[in-house]
């Protein structure tokens, strides 16, 4: 899995974002600045469309006011769901979108996970990204959304800076 220290790897995605669609890879998305990345199983489904992806909108003020300079999610799900899911949410203003339908970039950071009828996703992590290499990594090993929440990252944010 990775870690603390190590470079986000380099894995063709597709990014949505208030522009649209593009293909690009993940090191061009997260290797420059301060980056969140929060991941989630899928779009749409309960635990990451109710409390995952709401409580980054919500605290996107905060994150950028903390020295955060692109807020981005990755989901196991085609570009055309995630698109559907980020405009329903109203969240491309605020947060950038990884739509990586075969969990390819999970696999190459291990943070990948078999959910049954959901098949092979993402588990549920966020992390603090700085010039392409992490800084701190926060793996969700229980239901909900805890450790991996945008409250968490922000005090991990203010730590930081303490």
């Amino acid at each position: 899995m990775i870690k603390t220290g190590d470079r986000v790897p380099s894995v063709p995605v597709r990014l949505v974002t208030a522009s649209g669609v593009t293909e690009t890879n993940t090191v061009s998305i997260l290797g420059k600045g301060l980056v969140v990345l929060f991941a989630v199983p899928g779009a749409f489904t309960p635990t990451c469309d109710t409390s995952h992806l709401p409580g980054f909108i919500a605290n996107a003020p905060k994150l950028k006011a903390a020295g955060v300079e692109r807020i981005v999610c990755a989901a196991a799900n085609d570009h055309h769901v995630v698109k559907a899911w980020a405009e329903r949410s109203e969240a491309l203003d605020k947060i950038d979108f990884i739509a990586d339908p075969f969990a390819a970039f999970a696999d190459a950071m291990g943070l990948s996970k078999e959910f049954g009828d959901l098949g092979h996703r993402y588990a549920r992590f966020a992390m603090i990204i700085r010039d392409g290499v992490v800084d701190q990594l926060f793996v969700q090993d229980v239901s909900g959304v805890t450790v991996s929440g945008a409250p968490a990252i922000l005090l991990a944010l203010q730590g930081a800076h303490a």
